[in-house]
């Protein structure tokens, strides 16, 4: 019976060649699909999961996760984000039927693989205070309960570092399940903001290349430098709150000549600013934001050290500045700055456009 359904079977592999240009990947998927597919089964890591998910929803055909590395949290998701015609956009997706995940598969994946999955989930951190400081200043839905269930997949991580960096069974089967976790809270909320915040804002910005060549960085890689660099700028906020050296101002657009030579050159200025209308900070008032200051502080306050996140990366294995995904150290600041425009999403690093520290 099983030699049966592998002679039906139609398997199309993607090597990176391949898979460099999301648009590429789909145009190769979809030229390569027979007309009476009754299942796409994904068996790879996070960028095979991207493209089976949104081929499955455009097709309306039940999707299977095979995932054989832990890598990232995409595996249950029923987003995809993907860079299309330059731009980096959230596509509506299907989530998996089942997820089949192999431990004798996944803890022998390249420790590269398996550490870019602790980025992911480290970068969490950034992404529920975000969403909570979003709740605060903004009717946007905020549900504890998917709180929960996204801190209790970080702290499983948190425990590991040591047995998953040295790949032991067990400790790597506690990250698959912190990467399944994650994804269905996103799920369960129906877009990703339990687990991406202004961290994965900087690496959509990097993934559009409007400031920067290409990187040769697994995502998860990309997501725990930016993880850093919010780090360090949250940090900087919440000093300047205590010190009370932080004053809050009108919404000032500042950035209009910066868009035009970064989006702008890129030929995609216009799909950008549709993105970001209404603008975001216009709905915010400077009496509301000076008055949550206390509040924001505190969110701030309960997340790791510096020093601690470092540990906790170098632990795992992870990268952790822009050097190692080869990002050049003065991109940093244009990246802090432009981030926030690749998502209609409000975030701390949105509103310091607020802020004077």
């Amino acid at each position: 019976q099983m030699e049966d359904i592998y002679d039906r079977c139609q398997v199309l592999i993607l090597d990176a060649d391949d898979i460099k240009s999301d648009e590429r990947a789909v145009e190769i998927v979809e030229n390569y699909m027979e007309e009476d597919i009754d299942l796409v089964l994904a068996v790879g890591a996070g960028t095979i999961h991207d493209l089976s998910r949104f081929v499955a929803h455009r097709y309306r055909i039940p999707f299977v996760s095979v995932p054989t590395a832990a890598s990232s949290d995409g595996f249950t998701s029923t987003v995809a984000d993907m860079t299309w015609n330059g731009v980096k956009k959230v596509f509506q997706a299907s989530a998996p039927l089942f997820v089949f995940a192999d431990t004798d598969i996944f803890s022998k994946a390249p420790a590269r693989l398996t550490a870019s999955g602790v980025s992911d989930i480290l970068g969490k951190y950034i992404a529920l205070a975000d969403w909570k400081i979003a709740s605060i200043l903004t009717d946007e839905y905020y549900c504890q309960e998917i709180v929960k269930l996204e801190t209790k997949a970080v702290r499983t991580v948190k425990d590991n570092l040591k047995e998953i960096a040295a790949g032991e069974e067990d400790a790597c089967e506690k990250l698959m399940y912190a990467l399944v976790l994650s994804g269905l809270a996103m799920q369960m909320t129906g877009n990703s903001r339990p687990a991406s915040g202004a961290e994965h804002h900087l690496v959509h910005l990097w993934d559009m290349e409007v400031i920067n060549g290409h990187l040769n960085a697994l995502h998860g890689e990309k997501v725990s430098a930016a993880t850093m660099l919010v780090l360090l700028e949250y940090k900087k906020i919440a000093d300047a709150i205590r010190r009370k050296n932080c004053r809050v101002h009108t919404y000032r657009e500042e950035d209009g000549e910066l868009l035009r030579e970064t989006f702008g050159r890129k030929g995609v200025l216009e799909a950008v600013r549709k993105e970001n209308e209404p603008e975001l900070l216009d709905e915010i008032s400077t009496r509301q934001l000076s008055d949550s200051l206390p509040e924001i502080l505190e969110i701030l306050d309960a997340l790791p050290s510096v020093t601690d996140m470092q540990e906790m990366m170098s632990i795992a294995g992870c990268v952790n500045t822009v050097r190692d995904i080869g990002l050049p150290g003065e991109a940093v600041a244009e990246s802090l700055r432009l981030a926030p425009y690749t998502r209609r999403k409000l975030s701390l690093l949105r509103l310091r456009k607020m802020l004077t520290y």
